[in-house]
């Protein structure tokens, strides 16, 4: 629906979302291969039109500036021909994925005779808000609708034109292939105030996951009627204990942190074991200089390192998304990982060492999401954990947790199957 068209943007979102619904009933009774028709179809039309969609873009990136965005967020702006394959290999690897509907968790026969079936179903209709981020709009509608969900996406005004360019594409493939057309479907107004409309509707919509800001999230947490799957920030963390292999480490940090480092799962802060921190800590300064990182640290690092800026207490907790790291000795395994219980967000906490015994205190204390030996902090994201894509990073613990992809976006009935039996 053309929104210039709808009176009153109240009634727009209704119908958005009743149609949603709607569409989520008919998703429910189809089977796999229309599904999988449908995400196939998607990527032919992407690659096809990607200069269409490029252009888009271009619209967008022009207008970046004028929304304040920083170098970070102009980075996750941007789509690129690689940016646009690396869609189609996420939305290939989707619909090669088992379609976790319908899928026997469990079961048993109870001594009446009857037969109890837990199995796997959607949750219904997902309400998706996201930033600058236009590659997400294609990664989340294939989660949602390989899981068998409808999905109403509300994009961020920065990356609009690049999202409907995509959008267009998922929604003509529905129409080629069979998909209820209002499966997928895009909030085109930049009102604000459409959010706090959709969240309302918890009589339609089943769940909503934002994903970017931690305004935004603070939002629709404080907003919404229906239950949220999120996560705030992204302050990550890695531990180079005092057994570690120098060479690994640093190539850990140096992947970490820099590879981009305007993620959710880039490093922003590291802690050293004091024992080998007089000789880490140069070669770390070395390695990071060509980039160049920031370093802030506490007293000892800046001993080491007299160019480091001093750390306040805001620097450990703080979510960077670009050029600095918070750096900071520690006296043992037991500092490192009350530091991180404190001031982590849960996200993705890595240790670096040879010690069999301090990895697996570590991964058993640490309370995060992700928690990773010996590899970097970039490894906790959908398409690396074989989902092919996420709809996001939930730092929660109910209803899921980690990268959110198909059975993250399912929940489970009791299916009893008796022959007339009768409770006495």
């Amino acid at each position: 629906m053309n929104t210039a068209e709808t009176p009153v943007l109240a009634d727009y979102c209704i119908d958005v979302a009743r149609r949603a619904r709607a569409a989520s009933m008919a998703l429910g009774l189809l089977g796999t291969e229309v599904k999988n028709r449908w995400l196939v179809k998607s990527v032919e039309f992407l690659v096809e039109r990607s200069e269409k969609v490029l252009a888009a873009n271009q619209r967008d990136l022009a207008n970046a500036p004028g929304y304040g965005l920083d170098s970070a967020a102009i980075d996750r702006l941007r789509l690129t021909d690689a940016r646009i394959a690396d869609i189609a290999s996420a939305l290939r690897q989707i619909a090669s994925l088992p379609d976790p509907v319908g899928e026997v968790i469990d079961g048993n026969r109870r001594p009446n005779g009857l037969e109890i079936t837990k199995v796997r179903v959607p949750l219904g209709v997902v309400f998706f808000i996201y930033e600058s981020r236009p590659n997400v709009t294609a990664d989340a509608a294939a989660i949602c609708i390989k899981s068998g969900n409808a999905v109403i996406l509300r994009g961020g005004k920065e990356a609009i034109h690049s999202s409907q360019a995509i959008i267009e594409c998922l929604q003509e493939a529905a129409e080629a292939t069979g998909l209820p057309q209002d499966s997928v479907q895009f909030i085109e107004t930049t009102d604000r105030d459409a959010v706090g409309h959709l969240l309302k509707l918890d009589q339609f919509i089943d769940v909503a996951i934002p994903r970017g800001g931690e305004g935004l999230i603070r939002r629709v947490t404080n907003e919404a009627r229906m239950p949220v799957i999120k996560h705030f920030d992204g302050n990550c963390h890695i531990f180079v204990d005092q057994q570690a292999n120098f060479e690994m480490a640093l190539r850990i940090i140096e992947n970490s942190k820099c590879q981009r480092m305007g993620v959710c799962n880039a490093l922003e802060s590291l802690l050293v074991h004091r024992k080998i921190a007089n000789e880490f800590l140069p070669e770390l300064n070395a390695k990071l200089a060509s980039y160049p990182i920031e370093l802030r640290g506490c007293e000892n690092t800046r001993r080491i390192i007299p160019t480091a800026k001093a750390a306040t207490e805001e620097d450990w907790g703080k979510e960077y998304l670009g050029p600095i790291l918070s750096v900071m000795v520690v006296d043992s395994l037991d500092e490192a990982i009350e530091h991180i219980n404190r001031y982590g967000s849960k996200h993705t906490d890595a240790i670096i060492t040879n010690d069999l015994a301090a990895s697996r205190r570590f991964t058993a204390s640490i309370d995060s999401a992700a928690v990773v030996v010996n590899a970097s902090t970039r490894f906790n994201d959908g398409g690396e954990f074989g989902f092919g894509a996420e709809i996001g990073i939930s730092t929660d613990k109910f209803h899921a947790r980690g990268p959110c992809g198909l059975r993250e976006l399912t929940t489970y009935k009791y299916i009893v199957q008796g022959d007339g039996q009768i409770r006495t």
